[in-house]
């Protein structure tokens, strides 16, 4: 199923198994992020359906290539020297969503704001702190995504996950080690669908409060500019921007990145940003804060670099 180049899978192996026209060769990891930042992958692969990015993994883990499975890349920072390996996109190809009464089964590609979207139009609550979440049901279950005091692990009962070991599970949520910004996938899972459980409410109802999520974010976070959303994990009994802010760090800049003006735990991408500008950034703000506070800023962006 696969050939050799120099003991690596190759892009014609990769297009026999995703299709023709569905793998490209270095293509710039700044295009597929929302920091709008990153070299290039060595290969950038679209499986246009389960069965495809199942062969796939198997055959990047047959020729032990390192491999990255994305969805949006919302919350992830990459290196400016790019990926030596192949990056793996879970996306609209793979977004079935299928509404059953007030169960809802999704596939990972589905984007969060659609699914939420859909739901409102059936009548299902639940997904409203969802509807401004710039990722894929998947990676926002992989992360456990939340906002505005809701988080995926809320109402998804159960996902089907590709394991490390090739194997297909069914997690049951209530079951599974899920908290803040963790989940049991993270342990090398792949998300590939989920079935979440809604409650039956007023459509309009659910649109007014996606309208006033939506305006609450327009007003407070800097969504002009290129972010991976908050930067940091909040800190037991605190929260990350609180404390940035009182380090009085609001507008400090290295090269393109800056921690954001209008509201302290985004660290956004002014233009011209590089990764180095915004570990540099990131850098600088823990170093701060530890200091003034003896409290440790955790990331909540992932962080990807040059694979070896």
């Amino acid at each position: 199923m696969t050939t050799l180049d120099e003991g690596r899978i190759d892009a014609a192996a990769i297009e026999r198994i995703v299709g023709e026209g569905n793998v490209l060769a270095s293509e710039p990891l700044s295009r597929h992020c929302t920091f709008r930042i990153g070299g290039p992958a060595r290969l950038f692969a679209r499986p246009q359906d389960e069965q495809a990015l199942i062969e796939l993994v198997a055959a990047l883990r047959g020729f032990d290539e390192p491999y990255l499975v994305v969805g949006k890349g919302s919350n992830l920072l990459f290196a400016d020297e790019g990926y030596d390996g192949v990056v793996v996109e879970v996306g609209r190809a793979m977004g079935d969503i299928e509404i059953d009464g007030t169960a809802v089964r999704a596939q990972a590609g589905i984007s969060l704001s659609s699914l939420a979207k859909q739901a409102a139009r059936a009548g299902l609550a639940g997904l409203e702190f969802a509807s401004g979440i710039p990722g894929t049901l998947g990676g926002g279950l992989f992360m456990n995504a939340g906002a505005y005091g809701g988080q995926l692990s809320d109402v998804v009962v159960r996902a089907r996950v590709l394991e490390a070991d090739g194997t297909v599970r069914t997690i049951e949520v209530a079951e599974g080690d899920f908290g803040y910004r963790k989940s049991p996938i993270q342990a090398g899972g792949i998300v590939l669908s989920a079935e979440i459980e809604l409650t039956p409410d007023d459509p309009a109802a659910i649109q007014e409060r996606m309208a006033d999520l939506d305006e609450r974010r327009r007003t407070k976070q800097p969504l002009e500019y290129p972010s991976a959303g908050s930067t940091f994990k909040r800190p037991p009994g605190n929260y990350a921007s609180a404390l940035v802010d009182e380090a009085g760090l609001k507008g400090y800049r290295v090269g393109g990145a800056a921690v954001s003006e209008k509201h302290a735990g985004f660290v956004v991408n002014l233009g011209d940003a590089t990764c180095a500008d915004v570990l540099a950034v990131i850098a600088h703000a823990q170093d701060v804060v530890r200091k003034r506070f003896s409290v440790e800023l955790e990331p909540e962006v992932r962080i990807v670099g040059n694979a070896q």
